[in-house]
């Protein structure tokens, strides 16, 4: 029974061994998909709350056509869509920030990213008003979330990146990490 058991465990370590570990550009693009679905999902919940008046279906306005992009499939769509996008943001985090260690370049990630969606690309969207014409409610929110989203992505690229490097480190000085 015990040399099964030890069998069984060395197998486990040489099938953990032989898999090949996900790319930094994989767990990037992961990151940022999972963080815009997340957190567009929460935006999406905080309109139906009306906590904002701004629905992750604003993304579709200018570029299609028809009323069904304002109910359920324009929503499900809008946030997958959103989730696509936010690969791209995860990679200029990555490009620009992934050396910093603390959840600090995140966040002000995240605020300048909010900054550039309702200041500069404000007039793309037809829908949505200036910031001095939106409710304190959605600008809280809105600011909230994006902060969040900086965060997670921020946070996750960092840990994630800098992971990477120790147990590199570790293997070149013939160390074992658990």
């Amino acid at each position: 029974m015990m040399t099964s058991e030890k069998d069984t465990e060395q197998n486990e370590e040489l099938n953990e061994k032989q898999k090949p570990p996900v790319s930094m550009a994989g767990r990037v693009a992961a990151t940022g998909f999972c963080g815009g679905v997340l957190w567009s999902f929460v935006a999406y919940i905080a309109y139906l709350f009306h906590f904002s008046e701004i629905s992750p279906n604003m993304i579709l306005q200018p570029f299609v056509l028809g009323e069904w992009k304002k109910h359920g499939l324009g929503t499900v769509i809008s946030i997958i869509l959103i989730g696509v996008i936010s690969i791209g943001a995860a990679f200029l985090y990555f490009l620009l920030l992934k050396r910093l260690k603390t959840m600090w370049p995140g966040i002000l990630y995240g605020l300048v990213l909010w900054l550039l969606v309702f200041f500069v690309f404000n007039p793309i969207f037809p829908d949505v008003r200036t910031v001095t014409e939106l409710t304190s409610d959605t600008i809280i929110t809105t600011i909230c979330i994006y902060l969040l989203y900086g965060l997670f992505v921020g946070y996750s690229i960092s840990f994630e990146y800098n992971e990477l490097n120790s147990e590199k480190l570790a293997r070149a000085l013939g160390m074992h990490r658990e």
